[in-house]
């Protein structure tokens, strides 16, 4: 067995983009994720997701472009389809149950950001007992 060297979490994820104001906008006032900062003179911002923080910026090039499809948890998938429906965004994909326990329904929906990144909500919901 190989000795452990310390990875266990994420500390950031990159998103690639092609125009940063309008990602920007969308990331902080469609889905409401706090912004941290821009580089000044550079196609780069950070926003805080929980902890893990999200890298937008243009890539340098082709090879450094990202593919992401990022699942963001939701306390309430009706309130965040609702909120998010009233702020102009078209699903994707409608909200519906992907798997099931008897303790819980995980819960999907999915969307795509304006650079057709998927951003995808789930939800666990406890199952009546």
């Amino acid at each position: 067995m190989n000795a452990p060297f310390g990875l266990h979490s994420i500390g950031q994820i990159h998103i690639s983009v092609t125009d940063l104001p309008r990602a920007v906008a969308f990331y902080r006032d469609v889905l409401g994720i706090k912004l941290l900062f821009e580089v000044p003179g550079q196609p780069m911002a950070f926003f805080d997701c929980g902890g893990v923080r999200l890298y937008l910026g243009k890539p340098e090039r082709p090879e450094f472009a990202s593919h992401p499809m990022i699942y963001y948890r939701v306390a309430s998938m009706p309130d965040a389809v609702a909120t998010l429906k009233a702020r102009g965004v078209a699903f994707s994909e409608d909200p519906r149950v992907a798997h099931r326990t008897p303790q819980m329904e995980l819960w999907l929906a999915g969307l795509r950001d304006p650079d057709g990144n998927h951003v995808i909500l789930m939800s666990e919901v406890a199952t009546a007992a």
